[in-house]
């Protein structure tokens, strides 16, 4: 298969064989690029050249500045007078030009191949808030993001768009290295296309990297966005921004109906890893008990006891573990009863080799002298297989 798509870079001949190793589901050229693209490639490889030409004229008329169509439409005009044997056999392309467009159309296709199955579920998305009703999931091996609709808290899938990242690809580091960074990030605003400069194309919304956990390992930068294109470009290669999620403007356009600032989490991961209904049950069951095991032993007003669930690293502003447990401590020592309860729990796993678990929840504490409601976040962090908190604080301080 790996040889197949390889080849597929080099000629639409190739492209061809593969399709016939790999089928998508049935095209639907009015529906997005990608049903399109699959239409055109089968009717080149049954040899119907005035068919294809006709289905990419369609897609043009759709998508004016779509520069993927208008090369293959260049092809398939040659290929009147020789045989098509690449992919940007015209003239007058650049070979860096001609690499952008094969490599976004190799994602936009392989993205239609390899969509998860209709009862999948991503292991990232582990839980959501009554109040987020939408959720977005970044996959930047497959240049794909994908949206998903809150259902009792549990994620399905409802949408899903080609996208462009980074220039050096994922996992950001440090400020102007051109990547996008991997992680657990939450809209905290929508910026109109009035207030941005025209490459921004029709809008962006902003993410609160860096998060509390890029800070604790030294990542920096500013100024990731998800936002659309220039007017004069449809879509941008794969490896194109200086580290945003780029979305061509009509599925920014689409996008902007799910997203809300201050509730639509967007998880950034290089894979998604997909689960069954009943391992991604199991898999929430058990970061749940042992969310419930950290309420129990605070409800407890037993400072060791609810230390155990504390990294030796943890910090909450200006707090490090030593000055919590004092805090907690004298706490405590006032306390004659207290009760915690949790509500609007939100769940997401941090993508990537971290192995950590971002936790939002509205939290009750009340005693017999004194009652709180906040909005917090934890961020969990897994230690030899032992999930210990690094961060806690008001959600207001992170977004």
């Amino acid at each position: 298969m790996a040889g197949a798509l390889d080849r597929f870079l080099l000629t639409l001949a190739a492209l061809a064989a593969w399709l016939l190793f790999a089928p998508l589901a049935a095209a639907d050229a009015g529906t997005d690029p990608e049903s399109a693209l699959q239409q055109i490639i089968e009717e080149i490889q049954a040899n119907r050249f005035d068919q294809a030409l006709h289905h990419t004229d369609r897609l043009i008329d759709a998508f004016p500045n779509f520069r993927l169509a208008h090369l293959i439409r260049g092809d398939l005009l040659m290929a009147r007078v020789r045989p098509i044997d690449s992919i940007g056999g015209v003239q007058g392309v650049s070979s860096a030009r001609l690499n952008d467009l094969r490599a976004e159309a190799l994602a936009r296709l392989r993205a239609r191949s390899q969509r998860p199955q209709a009862d999948q579920l991503p292991r990232d998305l582990l839980g959501l808030a009554p109040e987020q009703r939408h959720a977005v999931l970044v996959d930047t091996a497959r240049s794909r993001l994908y949206v998903f609709r809150n259902e009792h808290g549990a994620p399905r899938l409802v949408a899903d768009y080609y996208v462009s990242q980074g220039k050096a690809g994922a996992e950001k580091r440090r400020e102007g290295d051109k990547r996008t960074p991997l992680g657990v990030y939450f809209v905290t605003s929508s910026i109109p296309p009035n207030q941005l400069p025209e490459f921004y194309g029709s809008g962006a919304f902003p993410i609160n990297y860096p998060n509390e956990w890029d800070r604790r390992l030294g990542r920096d930068g500013y100024g990731i966005w998800l936002h659309g294109s220039p007017p004069d470009t449809y879509a941008r290669p794969p490896l194109a921004s200086d580290g945003c999620v780029v979305l061509a403007n009509q599925d920014l356009d689409a996008l902007s109906g799910f997203v809300e600032p201050g509730q639509t989490p967007v998880v950034i991961g290089q894979h998604t890893e997909w689960l069954s209904p009943d391992a991604w049950r199991r898999e929430r069951s058990a970061v749940v008990q042992v969310i419930e095991a950290w309420r129990q032993d605070w409800e407890s007003r037993d400072t060791t006891r609810l230390l155990r669930h504390y990294a030796s690293d943890f910090r909450s502003g200006t707090l490090d573990l030593a000055a919590w447990r004092e805090e907690h401590a004298r706490i405590n020592a006032t306390k004659q009863w207290a009760s915690v309860s949790l509500a609007q729990l939100s769940i997401f796993r941090s993508p990537g080799r971290d192995d950590v678990l971002v936790v939002s929840f509205l939290q009750d504490y009340r005693s017999n002298d004194l009652n709180t409601t906040m909005k917090m976040r934890q961020y969990w962090h897994n230690r030899d297989g032992r999930w210990q908190i690094v961060y806690e604080g008001p959600t207001e301080a992170l977004d």
